[in-house]
Formats: structure tokens, sequence, C-alpha cells
């Protein structure tokens, strides 16, 4: 099956599950009920013997919301701490009965995930631009590739190759510390489904395959593989909390800067009730970076991923993708077509910054059928894959991350953030496209730059990390209103301060 219409068909379960396509459904506002969201009272009101997947955030730190979520009939899945929560199955009937509970804040759908990559066009001799596109070699040339920091790149997992460090010995590489599976339908913390293997190569792939030819922008970065998808690529919300929350478990083990997420949510929605979106600003304000893809899709039609976890998040770097027009000049590099862009509901203008995305060559993933599937896209004895998207732009961003670190250790989230937004270049789109002009990734004058100001001062902090009315917000903070039993503010540093699947949409499958 086209990998394309793989990801259509996911979308269209997740709208037949959220009733987007059932005959009659009746406004959300006439089905809405306390504690639940929109979708899940509009599945309840129409067909509530319908089972669905949920994530219930608990209004407390007791049991009560998951003894009453197995009375009401339903199926605990998984614990989902970083937020006080929990992962669930029931029928929408039942989540309608438990969101009316003292014992429940919020139940959402577990909303599907898709990946922000695919397909690209290029020229005939493969070739990647955005080393020198992006100034990385000039901070290579500064003794900085990475070196003692790890970044965590949750996603459908990352094959052992010697881009990483594998040996013909069998060793999965010794710049991957770790691989885990957070995907009960997962049989391997392999990288079947090929997208997560493309996007560490990017971050940190040595170019052993290529003779240096396609090397990653931080080489010698420590890279930590947390897989939530399955075999095809199917992954929940949960799935990716989950990791989250190993991800805030184990950063003082093997020193975690940087998290990529390069996935957006299959639900339009606040980022004040979004699960996803509230861990992501856990691990930011437990001095972790985290980088997002801005998707692939919108604003035109009915569904923006700008404006979908964790893409919708005002803490995050949200990354949108260009095209370098196989040069390595900046003159000609402009916003792909395909890149989402927009006003969150919230307010909120995405992506935060730009960074090349069209037809990357990357390594890819042994365990994957991409190689037999397109042909045409492999480089270097089938070794390496060209792919399109945000998917692909995100990780540039992380690995960015990484040497900035390497070189400013002590800076928080925030200050690179702002380091990164104001470090030299900016992009629009064509004479034709209304989009404004954006930050443009440049590594170089981020690592030699000196401001220390911070982003995001004056931001509220998500409602599902609040525990009364008062809003959390950085710069004039009311830590009264903080909920302290979903968050470990021990480790906060004081400084910085959908539900169904995964949507895998940050992949363009291109020309």
């Amino acid at each position: 099956m086209n990998v394309g219409h793989k990801l259509f068909r996911l979308m269209t379960v997740f709208m037949l599950l959220s009733g987007a396509l059932i005959p009659g459904l009746s406004s959300p506002a006439q089905v809405q009920a306390a504690n639940l969201h929109p979708l899940l009272a509009q599945l309840a009101a129409e067909a509530p013997k319908q089972t669905v997947a949920v994530i219930v955030q608990k209004a407390a730190a007791s049991n009560q919301a998951e003894v009453l979520t197995a009375q009401l009939g339903g199926k605990v899945m998984k614990d989902l701490g970083i937020i006080n929560a929990f992962a669930a199955e029931m029928t929408a009937g039942a989540a309608r009965q438990l969101a009316a509970s003292p014992s429940v804040r919020w139940v959402s759908p577990d909303a599907p995930v898709q990946e922000a990559g695919g397909g690209g066009g290029g020229g005939t001799t493969p070739k990647n631009y955005y080393l020198d596109t992006l100034g990385v070699r000039q901070v290579w040339n500064m003794g900085r590739q990475g070196q003692g920091l790890t970044i965590a790149v949750i996603d459908s997992g990352v094959s052992e190759d010697a881009d990483f460090g594998a040996s013909e010995q069998g060793n999965f590489g010794s710049h991957i510390v770790r691989r885990m599976s957070f995907n009960t339908n997962s049989q391997t913390v392999n990288d079947v489904y090929g997208h997560g293997t493309h996007v560490a190569g990017i971050i940190g792939g040595n170019g052993a395959g290529s003779s240096g030819a396609f090397q990653g922008v931080a080489p010698q970065v420590n890279l930590i593989g947390l897989k939530i998808s399955d075999e095809s690529g199917m992954a929940y919300e949960s799935d990716t909390v989950e990791a989250m929350q190993w991800v805030l478990d184990n950063k003082a083990a093997y020193n975690i800067r940087v998290v990529n997420l390069s996935i957006n949510s299959t639900v339009e929605q606040s980022y004040h009730t979004s699960p996803l979106d509230a861990a992501t600003e856990i691990l930011w304000f437990n001095g972790i970076v985290v980088v997002v893809s801005a998707g692939n899709k919108g604003p035109s039609g009915t569904y923006n991923t700008a404006n979908a976890a964790p893409a919708n998040d005002p803490f995050v770097i949200t990354v949108g993708a260009s095209d370098e027009k196989a040069t390595t000049k900046l003159n000609d590099d402009s916003i792909a077509s395909y890149s989402a862009y927009g006003v969150t509901v919230d307010g909120f203008s995405k992506p935060d910054i730009i960074a090349p995305g069209t037809s990357i060559y990357s390594v890819l993933s042994r365990n994957s059928s991409w190689g037999t599937q397109y042909p045409g896209r492999l480089a270097y004895n089938g070794e390496y894959f060209r792919l399109s998207g945000t998917s692909m732009a995100a990780p540039m961003v992380a690995g960015a991350v990484a040497l900035l670190l390497q070189d400013e250790p002590n800076l928080t989230p925030d200050q690179v953030k702002y380091r990164l937004l104001n470090a030299g270049n900016t992009i629009s789109g064509s004479s034709s496209d209304p989009r404004r002009s954006y930050p443009y990734l440049n590594v170089y004058k981020a690592v030699t730059g000196t401001t220390t100001q911070s982003a995001n001062t004056g931001l509220q902090a998500s409602q599902m990390l609040w525990s009364g009315s008062e809003p959390v917000t950085w710069g004039s903070v009311n830590w009264n209103s903080v909920n302290w039993n979903s968050v470990n503010w021990n480790s906060v540093n004081w400084n910085s301060v959908n539900w169904n699947s995964v949507n895998w949409n940050s992949t363009h499958w291109g020309p």
C-alpha cells in the first residue's frame, strides 16, 4: 500500500471514531459535558456504545478515577504520571459518566499521531546541502559535534546502522545509548516503519555509509530511540506521553537535553486541553528543549497540523520546512509549499522557525520496506533514502540545539529558543504566498551569539497544569495555582520558566 494512502486511512479511522463521518451529529455545544472533550461528547450522544480510547487526567493523586473506570466497564491501559493521567479504553457513554466524577479533571480522545515527512524531488545527483546552508561545518571546526549530550527521538524507533556506530559484531551503535518501545503492539525496538531512523540520521548520523557525504548536524551526539508506533507506523498520543514520562525520569542518567517530536496529533484543539501539550511543557520546565514539526497539512482544507499538538504549544520550538533548491546559496531558498503554518486557536503564530526539509537524504532503516517500495529514492547502494517534510526540518533544529548546548551547557530552554529565533537569517514564501517571514535556522550564528535573553516570558502554562483558577505564567508566576501532583517541580529550572492516534503528517510524499 502506498504510504500516503496508509496515512489517509489512519486519518479516516479517527474521523469515524470522532463522529466526523456519522450522519446527523449534533453540534458540540448541544452535547458538551463538563470535563469532556467535545468530540467525545458528540460520540457519547450519538453512539454511546462505541468503544473509544481516551486519556483521563485525574483531579487528585488518588486511584479513584481508575477504580471508577473499571466499574464502568473500562480498562486502564497505561499510567501517564507525567500529567497525572492514564490511558484507558471504554465506551463513549462510560467516558461521559467518568467525566462527571469529581475525581476526574478532563477526558480526551487518545488521538492518533502522524509523521511529518515524505517524498521529495531534487537533482539527479544525490546530495545534501543543509550542512553548508546552515553553517554547521563552521561549528564543527570549533570542536562542537554534540559530544556528551543526548537527544531522545520519540518516533517509530531507530534501527542499528553504521552511521550510529554499529559494527558487524551486532552492537546497535556506540552513539545509540538506549532503545525502548512504548507501543504494546510492537514486537521489536527496531524501526520497521522507517521514519525514526531517517530522523535520527539527520540529527546524529556520522556518514559512515556514505564516506561522510550524508552526515547529520551533530554526528557525535548520543541518541535514544523511543519507539511509539507499531510496525505499520500506527501510534497514539498515550504512547507519546508515556515515552515523555520515561525521558523525564531518566534525563539525568543519560544527560538528555533535547527531545525531537516529528509527529502531529490528528486533533486540532487548544494547548490548554491537550495532554500531549501538557507533557511537552513539563519536559520544557524541567530543562529539556522540545523540538517539534509543524506538519504538512494547513491552512487550506479542514485540518491544520499547526493547530494540533504538539506544534500548537507556545513554549516548544515548532519547525517548518524550506526548499534549498539544490544549492548551498541562501538567496534562492524558500518556504516549502507543503509546510503547515497559521495562527492557533489560542492566538499563537506557528511555526517558530524554518529549517531545510526538502529532498533530504538520511539513513534508511534496514528493517523497513521503503527501499523496496521506493527504489528511486535510494542512494549509496541503498544505505540512504530521500524524504521531504517538516519531519526532516525538526531534527535539523534538534541537532543545532545540541551544538549550542555543548558550547553553552547552562542555557535554559527559553534562552535556547530565543537565541535560535534571533540568530541571523529570515525566509519568506513565494511572491504569491500569504505567509509572513520567519527566522531561518543559522547554526553558526546561534552558537557564536552571546544573548542570554529568554523567550516565552509571560506565557500561560497549559491549564492542565493548574490546580486553581489563576493562570500560571512565566514572569509573574502564581505558584499556588500549579497542580503540584502532576509536575516534578523539584527538578524545574526556575530560570526558564487528540487522542486516538499519532499523525505522521510531517512527512511529505511528493514527487
